[in-house]
């Protein structure tokens, strides 16, 4: 029995003096700078690889700094400010429209659109007739997504969602949705 606790204390001994060692040593030691290379693999992404790990040349699908024909990092495409309006809007289908109602939970035609602009970052006027007069005419043949559309000479407004479509909230008792744009009047379109 004394053997075994003697054996117990010596382990407990050798532990914390292990651990103080390995302490004192972090303290002591002057840790190496660290420096690292990125290094690309396709379909995946660009890793930093500390430069103490020796990576082997001419392995197929990886690519080195350096290397010839090694492509540019990817980088994602960042979203216009119409897109990021758009997402909005898009995100409010099903939305009920109240004349008058500017969101964030209910919506009238021009309250939609300046609602999904301000989530955007930007402020547009309140009424359709203000928002067409506002902007960048632009025509329907160069419509981009997010771009404001308007009908009925100005009466009305939603965003082009793309593919010939409009996200508007068009009227009492039909609630934010996505139409063709060839199902109004079409009176001109305006990018922010």
């Amino acid at each position: 029995m004394a053997i075994n606790t003697v054996k117990r204390q010596a382990q407990r001994v050798a532990a914390a003096g292990a651990v103080g060692a390995a302490t004192l040593g972090a303290f002591l030691l002057p840790a190496a700078p660290a420096s690292a290379q990125p290094v690309t693999i396709p379909g995946i992404g660009t890793f930093e690889i500390p430069n103490e790990i020796q990576i082997p040349q001419g392995i197929p699908g990886i690519e080195l700094p350096g290397q010839p024909g090694a492509p540019l990092p990817f980088v994602a495409p960042k979203k216009t400010l119409g897109e990021v309006a758009l997402d909005a809007a898009m995100s409010k289908i099903g939305a009920p429209y109240v004349y008058g109602a500017a969101g964030p939970n209910a919506f009238d035609c021009s309250g939609l659109v300046q609602w999904a602009y301000r989530q955007a970052g930007m402020e547009l006027p309140r009424t359709s007739g203000e928002q067409l007069g506002a902007g960048t005419p632009v025509s329907l043949e160069n419509l981009q997504p997010g771009d404001m559309v308007s009908f009925y000479g100005g009466g009305h407004s939603g965003l082009y969602a793309g593919d010939g479509n409009v996200v508007h909230a068009s009227t009492a008792g039909t609630p934010v949705q996505v139409a063709s744009i060839s199902s109004m009047p079409f009176a001109g379109a305006r990018r922010y």
